[in-house]
């Protein structure tokens, strides 16, 4: 554990050249990616190991981050996705006798750059206002000229495809080969704790990699497919799309979630788009219009798919919507066993209200 660390002066710099000066926090070097908030004010580390971040500066507008420390097994992933941290009070010591280790070191462990005492009020009003943009966090180059050149070569998101990134290379198995049903999971960019649900419900899951076809996947003769969460734009996926087309052409059962839900909209001719800022806390009110009530849920999207084409297409209804701002949150496809949301029932930490959406996609699996 190295206090020293964190004297040492770094500087944020936003696409639209807005500066803020705060201090190094995790490893001394120099990071970029789209900026973005969290509200949430618990699961810091479930946050930085979701794999729908990746290539992401994430904001935290809680004031406290790493109070608690790291602890191995709350992570959704084998590594942290995010691309860098800005945070208020980057705390190196932790209260919490569980842990194994200070956030400081498990950032410089993974290579991770951050940088605290900023006004992380101040930027989220910046990034509400203005937008998610690109972002560049330095510690060893404190010259704006030159970090202005670097932030220039950085690509915009939209039209960005980073799932085969953060895939699986080789298909894995979860649960009880026994179970009575199995489901094949195309990982996006899945998260351990979507796979635990599965689990705990009896079902054997198969996860294949991104760029895994229809015909490979049926060979294993699953009862239903499950389309992931993960990083990048929809659009610039038609490899997934053609895999969600032909999983829909053959009649299976069919759950997706964030990117899944995407891209089930695109393969039924609904489009998706960059959103101007994204969801992404643990509150976000929903209203599932079947049923008539209304969850709390987990959310973490910066694409959404495009409300007026969802309303006027012939091959999708409407399931569920974001009582914030109208947004679309969950369809369905008529005449076929297929259904996903755009926001994630798994949540951990988060609210639970949505779990009931494993047991509906289970049924109709059996």
């Amino acid at each position: 554990m190295n206090n020293y660390y964190t004297k040492l002066p770094a500087v944020l710099l936003l696409a639209d050249g807005t500066i803020f000066n705060g201090k190094a926090a995790g490893k001394i070097g120099t990071t970029t990616g789209e900026i973005c908030f969290n509200t949430g004010m618990t699961g810091y580390q479930e946050v930085f190991t979701d794999p729908s971040y990746f290539g992401q500066i994430m904001v935290t507008t809680n004031t406290h981050i790493g109070n608690y420390g790291i602890s191995d097994i709350e992570v959704e992933s084998d590594s942290i996705k995010i691309a860098g941290l800005v945070c208020k009070n980057f705390n190196i010591a932790y209260s919490r006798k569980q842990a194994d280790q200070s956030l400081q070191d498990y950032f410089q462990d993974e290579n991770i750059v951050g940088i605290s005492d900023v006004d992380t009020r101040e930027i989220v009003r910046h990034i509400r206002d203005k937008g998610a943009m690109n972002a560049i966090i330095s510690s060893e180059i404190l010259d704006i000229e030159e970090l202005k050149k670097k932030l220039a070569e950085v690509p915009s998101m939209d039209g960005l495809e980073l799932s085969s990134q953060v895939s699986t290379t080789e298909a894995y198995f979860v649960g009880d080969e026994n179970a009575p049903l199995k489901v094949a999971v195309l990982d996006l960019g899945v998260k351990k704790n979507i796979l635990r649900n599965f689990e705990e419900r009896g079902v054997y899951a198969k996860v294949f990699p991104a760029k895994t076809s229809f015909k490979e996947m049926e060979s294993w003769k699953p009862n239903g497919y499950f389309i992931s969460n993960g990083p990048g734009d929809p659009a610039a996926m038609p490899y997934a799309i053609e895999t969600v087309k032909d999983i829909l052409a053959a009649d299976k059962p069919l759950f997706g979630i964030c990117l899944g839900h995407q891209l089930l909209a695109q393969a039924n001719d609904v489009g998706t788009m960059k959103m101007f800022n994204g969801h992404r806390g643990l509150n976000h009110p929903v209203k599932n219009i079947i049923k008539d009530h209304c969850e709390v849920t987990s959310q973490n999207h910066g694409f959404g798919v495009i409300a007026d084409e969802v309303r006027n297409s012939d091959k999708v209804e409407i399931t569920h919507l974001n009582l914030n701002d109208k947004s679309i949150e969950g369809i369905r496809v008529k005449g076929k066993k297929a259904f996903s949301v755009q926001y994630h029932p798994e949540s951990s930490p988060g609210p639970h209200d949505s779990r009931y959406l494993f047991d509906d996609f289970v049924a109709m699996m059996q």
